[in-house]
């Protein structure tokens, strides 16, 4: 073994001469010479057995480096009077082999040794730039130690997500995209056709396990849910590799997923469908990559075509002109004698002693070899990784048209230009970005089978947005239109997740309920709405919430203003045929000028009812509650005299003369106004313990924000109304017993029905008025005071007018004789 890690080799041959030569500057290249399958026993023999195995790709990949840098050395525009050289290595696919020619690339230039220095500003290594490696996992390896010398390296086949950071590898490039964007592309895919169940299954590796991260922490976001996830080996000849194989494809079973992601070179991804075949794993949609999409070997297995349909991107590439016919020209040349001497003089050159990894295959090899793969395989990013370095050096060297500076350039000085210019390649632009990718974009490839033979047909294309013809695509279905693999139903706008079962990505759709609404398709709940706005159920927005309150124009406000309207009429009418008739004796017994004000008072209190209707304010919120009281309380008031009166004569015959002054004529009057002064006080009393406030009830109606007036303390309610409480209770306990001989008409009984009638109102008032929170509390209000009103115009004032109207032959001074002028009877 070459080092005790390389290549063995049975002698230089003609064609591995070609691989290193000289030049004023020499890139470094690392190539899998040899082709990406191995029988699973092989990966149990030595190293030997790697590197002689028959080279495809990585020989094709080697050869486009060689012919863009014969290409450069023959342009006339390009690094003019400059010759590229190169040195070429083997990696295996195995890092401690690509370890070898890296360490070599880092000694000083002319030496075999690295130095060991605490600036490496001048430091002048073997190779200005290396090409390579393909693989992730070796890059990971080989570009920490590349980036701590700065010498650029670029890979043409690298895609893990990890390297695009560049502060961990400041001096690594790629000529093709990173697994990020390739995972935009697989889920823009699922999302395309629908397919939210799906399992995902990754290579143990670098670019597997990269790829399968990054897959699971998009797909969150696209209402895409995981069934499994899982990896599978990498090294075949594991022991327990099979039985890892077999444990997948029974849990992709049990899923029952139709839908299957594999992120995984040819190798395992070719065990996988194997096995998937043998264990009748069913017909699935296996969505890939170019890492097994494009290789003959997972195309090869057989009985292939049962595994169902499949779909992957692949690197959307260009071809490069003449490289097919400069490799038929070099493989015609390689059996010329003279060619194959200057082949072995150059590589001499190269101080061959130090590292030779010649493959013994190299002798053997033909152009019908590798005709095939080279038909397929794609040189561009080898080709514009050499051209970006060129242009790279050009610019740092300030080459003109015709010539260059022959000064030394240190490999860091590069990156500048790499990192900030353009350059063409065959007439494409090329750029690295932030990352420093190429980001090339993606072809979307589906299996055809035409007439048994396998065609990569091209059906779609992504660049930063997907575009599929899904007419071109045959599914494995009966009618070949697209299978379902959902979990669940999409939810409608409106409905959200409701999780089933122990797998959280499971769910029912549930109707979002009214005040409520849906925010986004991934949510497991609903929103609720802002408390000025309200959403009726299964809404995707809330609107706003009208007022609501006691319109003038609706019905039951008009029905209450015509009903006040005739109180007040009846109560204006009552006191205008009092007026006229204010000197007969039915008017005066009954009170004379104070009956006057207590209709006046019930007009006032009718026409309060129009505090209740329309939108309410603070203002008549403190009013409402002060007007019934004040307005109540001047009925009242004119009672208390004449029930007083009636309690002298009846219970203190006596007195009654001594005490009759005090509660007659005149003095009656001030009995009312003190009263009146008493109502006001408490008035006040209330406004400071705590008015009636505007209330903005968002909870009562579904749709409307109602607007009612609030009691805020019930304490100073209490003590507003108490008052006029304790009158009409002690008017009534004063005249209830009182009895009056049948000659004459009893004036005691109409105060009595009349605070019986207020009382029997407000128990009714109270209850309903306690609990309502609606705009019916209003019109309780409102019904309350006409209530009240008319019920004390019927009880008191009404028989009193039938007889000045309808008997006015009773409306004589006998039978409406003042108690208090008759004589008072002996006590027995």
């Amino acid at each position: 073994l070459c080092l005790g890690f390389g290549c063995a080799s049975a002698g230089p041959s003609c064609l591995s001469a070609q691989f290193r030569r000289p030049g004023d500057f020499i890139l470094g290249g690392l190539f899998p010479f040899g082709r990406d399958t191995v029988n699973l026993t092989a990966r149990s023999e030595p190293t030997l057995l790697l590197c002689e195995r028959l080279f495809t790709d990585g020989l094709i990949w080697a050869l486009g480096m060689r012919f863009a840098i014969d290409q450069i050395n023959n342009s006339s525009s390009l690094l003019p009077g400059i010759r590229l050289g190169y040195d070429m290595y083997d990696t295996c696919f195995e890092a401690l082999v690509a370890l070898q020619p890296s360490l070599l690339f880092l000694t000083r230039n002319g030496t075999s040794g690295i130095g060991v220095l605490c600036n490496y500003t001048e430091y002048q290594p073997r190779v200005t730039a290396v090409i390579g490696p393909h693989k992730s996992d070796l890059c990971l390896v080989t570009a920490k130690l590349f980036s701590s010398f700065l010498i650029p390296q670029v890979s043409y086949g690298a895609s893990s997500e990890t390297l695009s950071n560049t502060e961990l590898y400041p001096s690594f490039y790629r000529t093709v995209p990173s697994d990020k964007n390739l995972v935009e592309a697989v889920v823009l895919l699922l999302n395309q056709f629908g397919w939210n169940w799906v399992a995902t299954i990754g290579s143990d590796d670098e670019y597997g396990r990269g790829a399968q991260a990054l897959f699971l922490s998009m797909v969150g976001n696209d209402n895409i849910c995981i069934a499994f996830e899982g990896l599978i080996p990498t090294d075949l000849a594991e022991p327990n590799a099979r039985k890892q194989l077999e444990d997948t494809v029974k849990l992709i079973n049990s899923t029952k997923v139709n839908v299957v992601v594999l992120f995984a070179y040819s190798l395992p991804a070719q065990a996988l469908l194997e096995h998937s075949i043998r264990m009748g794993l069913g017909k699935k949609v296996w969505i890939g990559t170019e890492a097994w999409m494009q290789s003959d070997i997972a195309a090869s297995t057989p009985n292939i075509r049962s595994i169902g349909t499949v779909l992957g991107f692949v690197m959307r590439t260009g071809t490069v002109p003449g490289f097919q016919e400069y490799v038929a020209e070099l493989f015609s040349s390689v059996e010329q004698e003279e060619f194959c001497r200057e082949s072995r003089e150059l590589s001499r050159l190269m101080n061959a002693e130090v590292l030779d990894t010649h493959c013994q295959q190299c002798g053997h090899v033909t152009l019908g070899d590798i005709w095939p793969v080279l038909r397929v395989t794609t040189v561009q990013p080898v080709h514009v990784a050499v051209y970006g370095v060129a242009h790279a050096l050009h610019r740092a060297l300030g080459c003109t048209p015709k010539a260059c500076p022959k000064t030394p350039i240190r490999s860091w000085q590069l990156l500048h230009f790499m990192n900030t210019l353009p350059f063409e390649v065959n007439g494409q632009s090329f750029r690295f970005d932030q990352s420093h990718s190429t980001n090339t974009g993606y072809k979307l490839i589906f299996w055809a089978w035409r007439n048994g033979t396998l065609t990569h047909l091209p059906v779609g294309d992504y660049d930063q947005s997907l575009y599929v013809r899904k007419s071109q695509i045959q599914f494995h279905t009966a009618d070949q239109k697209e299978p379902t693999s959902e979990c669940f139903r999409r939810c409608q706008p409106g409905q959200f997740r409701r999780i089933k079962g122990f797998n959280l990505c499971c769910y029912d759709c549930t109707d979002c309920p009214e005040n409520t609404f849906w925010s986004s398709t991934d949510s497991t709940s609903c929103s609720p709405c802002p408390q000025h706005q309200w959403a009726p159920s299964r809404s995707t927005r809330c609107h706003d919430r009208s007022e609501r309150f006691l319109f003038w124009d609706e019905p039951l406000a008009v029905a209450l203003v015509t009903l006040m309207a005739l109180s007040t009429a009846l109560s204006g009418g009552t006191a205008l045929l009092f007026l006229k008739h204010l000197q007969t004796p039915l008017v005066q017994v009954s009170g004379g000028g104070r009956s006057l004000f207590a209709l006046l008072s019930l007009v006032l209190l009718s026409l309060s009812c129009c505090l209740y209707v329309g939108r309410p304010s603070a203002g008549l919120c403190r009013l409402q509650q002060l007007s019934f009281a004040l307005c109540l309380n001047g009925c009242f008031s004119t009672f208390v005299p004449k029930a007083l009166e009636t309690t002298l004569l009846a219970e203190l015959p006596r007195r009654a003369p001594r005490l009759l002054r005090w509660v007659t004529r005149g003095r009656a009057w001030l009995l009312v106004a003190a009263s009146l002064l008493a109502q006001a006080l408490l008035c006040l009393g209330h406004l400071q313990l705590g008015p009636d406030v505007l209330v903005a009830d968002s909870q009562a109606l579904p749709s409307e924000v109602l607007l009612v007036c609030g009691t805020k303390s019930w304490a100073a309610f209490a003590l507003l109304h108490g008052y006029n409480s304790c009158l009409a209770f002690a008017c009534f306990l004063c005249t209830f017993m009182v009895q009056t001989p049948g000659r004459r008409y009893n004036v005691a009984r109409g105060i009595t029905f009349a605070t019986l009638v207020y009382f029997v109102v407000w128990i009714f008032f109270i209850v309903i008025f306690a609990t309502l929170r609606t705009v019916l509390r209003a019109v309780t209000q409102i019904c309350t005071i006409l209530a009240t009103s008319l019920g004390i115009w019927v009880s008191y004032f009404v028989p009193k007018c039938y007889i000045i109207v309808f008997r006015p032959d009773l409306n004589t001074g006998e039978y409406f004789q003042n108690p208090a002028e008759e004589e008072p009877e002996e006590d027995s």
